[in-house]
């Protein structure tokens, strides 16, 4: 393993600079360290000026993600050691398909409004009084939505996801993966909300099935599978909605308030 390897680092200052440009800088390599450690090598040590977002250093919080050598990667858990052979170099750059506010920090304003939209919280409408206790669940009940719900919204998906860059109006992987995850809670009765607002082409009917978000979310959310998940469910609804009485002005009655 190389002692020490070269970072390209895309910078970029909207006061001085028309687009990002790569500048390097070479840290040393240590066995435990990550690409997060040599990022903050250069900050502490060389330049200052260097822009990027990190909070817990461990894998949860979500907030370092970037490309790395092309590929999102939370960079508190990609190792310098991978890539340390000699010649070999490392580009570190902000998750594509994001505005950039300042070298490696990126605006995920339009990703919280479309989270927001997929209503990630319980919905419960028939609010029983505090005295009846809890809202219980079966270990078998939990185990239908967990995978789900590990996500930690670090948008690594949204820079895997083509339909992303292709189409900025699609809500994205892993809003709809969390809507699913709070269609199929025992405890929550939003499904019908969720859906006349995701049952289109731009939620998921959109999604091409490409799995580039499932391969590379650190959480193995799997928001591919999700969303297959979800659209066969809103196929079955809309089939009932035929053959069950009232069923299509229900929907339609659900879809106007969803669109409101």
């Amino acid at each position: 393993m190389a002692d020490s390897i070269v970072l390209e680092i895309a910078r970029y200052s909207p006061e001085s600079d028309h687009k990002p440009h790569l500048e390097s800088y070479e840290v040393p390599v240590r066995q435990e360290w990550v690409v997060l450690d040599a990022l903050n090598h250069i900050k502490d040590n060389v330049d200052g000026s260097l822009s990027y977002r990190w909070s817990c250093r461990m894998g949860i919080c979500g907030s370092c993600g970037m490309m790395v050598n092309g590929e999102p990667r939370l960079t508190c858990a990609t190792f310098l050691s991978s890539y340390a052979r000699n010649g070999n170099r490392i580009r570190v750059e902000p998750l594509r398909y994001f505005p950039v506010i300042r070298d490696l920090v990126t605006e995920i304003g339009g990703f919280v409004s479309k989270l927001k939209k997929a209503r990630p919280w319980l919905v419960h409408k028939d609010q029983p009084p505090l005295s009846e206790g809890e809202f219980l669940q079966t270990p078998e009940q939990l185990e239908r939505y967990r995978q789900f719900s590990m996500c930690i919204n670090c948008t690594l998906c949204y820079a895997a996801c083509p339909v992303v860059g292709l189409d900025p109006v699609f809500i994205g992987p892993a809003a709809i993966a969390l809507a699913q995850r709070y269609n199929m809670d025992s405890r929550d009765q939003g499904s019908p909300e969720r859906t006349a607002v995701l049952a289109h082409p731009d939620g998921i009917w959109g999604c091409t099935f490409v799995g580039e978000c499932t391969r590379v979310c650190p959480k193995h959310v799997d928001p591919a599978g999700a969303i297959q998940q979800y659209k066969i469910k809103a196929a079955i609804d809309w089939l009932k909605s035929f053959v069950t009485p009232g069923g299509r002005d229900v929907q339609r009655a659900s879809g106007e308030a969803g669109n409101d």
